[in-house]
C-alpha cells in the first residue's frame, strides 16, 4: 500500500503522524510526505521521503478570487519578537483565514500536483490541513485525518465552513455545511479521551492511540541531564519549537525564578537562541538549545511549558504534573483543559514574575493531587494500542474506502 502523508504547519503537526509513518513502514507500506519545499527539510530529518510539488502549486484556480501570498507557520525568524496578551480573536482568524483560507488553498493545489504522479492507496494528514481532505475527495482518494489539536475546541464550524465551502466550489465539490469531509472515513486520535473537551466529542470514526514521543533518528551528542538523580526534583522548561521565537522576555523571568529553588532545571530554548545570553547560571540549572523529550521526561517530577499539544501528552505520558504558561494557538485550550483535569496549574505568560512562576513550580511539586492528577491520565495512555492499531485501519480503509467506525 502507497500512503501519501500531509502537513498543514509545523512540527507540531507534523510530530503526531511520525509514529503513525513509522507503523506503516515496519509493516511494509511505502510511505512519503507531501510537503514544501521549506518543510521538506524536516521530513527527511524525521527518516521519510519528501515529495516536492514540480512547480509551485497555484494557490487557488481561477474561480476563485485572488487572496494575499500563501503562508502558513513559516520557519521562525532570527528576529525575536515581544510577547503579547493572549488575543483569542486572533486566535480564531489565524484559523479562519490561514489554515482554511491560504494554506488550505495552497495544500489543495499541491496535493493534485503530487497525486497524479505518486498514485497513493490512500491519504493521511494532520486535522488542520483542510486542503488535503478537499484534494483528496476531488480524486476520490481515501483519507484519515490525525487530531493535532488535542483539546479539540480550536476547529469550529463558524470558523473554517465558509471557507472551506467556497474551496469545494472551486474545486466542483458540494457544499459541506455539517463539515463531514473532517472525519468521513477514519479519525486518529493520539490522546487519552478524558483529555478531549466534552463539549466537542470525538466523532463516530475516531479511534484512540497512544501519544508516543518521538525519539530522534540519531541520538544528539549532549551530556545527559542528572535530573533527579541527586535527591532534587527534575524540571523542565520549554516553550516549544515555534512560540520560543515569541516569547519576549518569558525565559529571563521563568528561568531567575526557579533558579531559586532547590531543583535541577533543564531548561531548552531552540535552535535560534544563543544558551549564552541567560549568561552565567547555577550549576543546578542547564540550559540546553535543543534536547530530545524522549531523552528528558524520563527524569522529569515537572514540566513547565506553553501548553503545546506535543508538550502537554508528553508530559501526561510519563505522568507529570505541569505548570503552563500558554500564548497563542491551541495553547490556551490545553493549558485549560490540563487545569479542569487537576494536573496543572495556570500562568499568565505576559505578566508573570519570577517569584510567581516560583510560587506555582513549589506549589505543584508539593501538591500531590497534581501528581495523582497526571498519573490516571498516565495509565489512560498507557491502555490504549499503539500507533500500529493505526494501519490494520489503514488498510481497511483502502481496501473497502468506506468510514471506518469505532466500536
Amino acid at each position: 500500500m502507497r500512503i501519501l502523508f500531509s502537513f498543514a504547519g509545523g512540527s507540531g503537526h507534523l510530530i503526531p503522524l511520525v509514529p503513525i509513518a513509522h507503523a506503516a513502514e515496519a509493516a511494509g507500506h511505502q510511505v512519503a510526505f507531501a510537503c514544501t519545499p521549506g518543510t521538506a527539510g524536516r521530513v527527511e530529518a524525521a527518516g521519510f521521503t519528501a515529495v516536492v510539488a514540480e512547480t509551485p502549486p497555484a494557490e487557488a484556480p481561477p474561480q476563485v478570487a485572488p487572496q494575499a501570498p500563501p503562508q502558513v507557520a513559516p520557519a521562525p525568524s532570527p528576529e525575536r519578537s515581544p510577547l503579547r496578551p493572549i488575543d483569542h480573536a486572533q486566535i480564531d482568524r489565524e484559523i479562519r483565514e490561514i489554515f482554511a483560507g491560504r494554506a488550505a488553498r495552497r495544500n489543495a493545489a499541491r496535493m493534485l500536483d503530487i497525486c497524479p504522479g505518486w498514485q497513493p492507496d490512500l491519504v493521511v494528514c494532520d486535522e488542520a490541513d483542510f486542503g488535503c481532505m478537499v484534494a483528496a475527495e476531488r480524486l476520490g482518494l481515501p483519507y484519515a485525518s490525525v487530531l493535532v489539536l488535542a483539546a479539540g475546541s480550536l476547529i469550529r464550524p463558524d470558523l473554517v465552513t465558509e471557507p472551506l465551502d467556497e474551496l469545494r466550489a472551486a474545486y466542483d465539490l458540494p457544499p459541506d455545511p455539517g463539515l463531514g469531509m473532517l472525519s468521513r472515513y477514519l479519525v486518529l486520535s493520539p490522546a487519552p479521551r478524558s483529555y478531549r473537551d466534552p463539549a466537542f466529542p470525538l466523532p463516530a470514526t475516531a479511534h484512540s492511540i497512544r501519544p508516543v514521543t518521538p525519539h530522534p533518528p540519531v541520538a544528539p551528542a549532549i551530556a545527559p541531564w542528572a535530573g533527579r538523580s541527586d535527591g532534587r526534583p527534575g524540571v523542565y522548561l520549554t516553550l516549544g519549537t515555534e512560540f520560543n521565537m515569541e516569547s519576549g522576555d518569558l525565559f529571563p523571568r521563568l528561568i531567575a525564578g526557579l533558579g531559586e529553588l532547590d531543583i535541577n532545571l533543564l531548561v531548552t530554548v531552540g535552535q535560534q537562541i544563543d544558551p549564552a545570553e541567560f549568561g552565567r547560571q547555577p550549576a543546578h540549572v542547564r540550559i540546553e538549545r535543543y534536547v530530545p523529550q524522549a531523552l528528558v521526561l524520563p527524569g522529569c517530577d515537572l514540566v513547565l511549558s506553553h501548553a503545546g499539544s506535543g508538550s502537554v501528552l508528553g508530559a501526561l505520558e510519563h505522568g507529570l504534573p505541569m505548570v503552563l504558561a500558554p500564548m497563542g494557538a491551541d495553547q490556551p485550550a490545553n493549558a485549560g483543559r490540563c487545569a479542569a483535569l487537576g494536573v496543572a496549574r495556570v500562568l499568565d505568560a505576559y505578566a508573570v514574575t519570577p517569584a510567581a512562576a516560583a510560587e506555582a513550580v513549589t506549589g505543584v511539586l508539593t501538591d500531590d493531587g497534581y501528581r495523582r492528577a497526571a498519573g490516571r491520565l498516565r495509565d489512560e495512555i498507557a491502555a490504549l494500542p499503539g500507533p500500529e492499531h493505526a494501519i490494520p485501519l489503514l488498510e481497511w480503509l483502502a481496501a473497502q474506502r468506506r468510514p471506518v467506525l469505532a466500536d
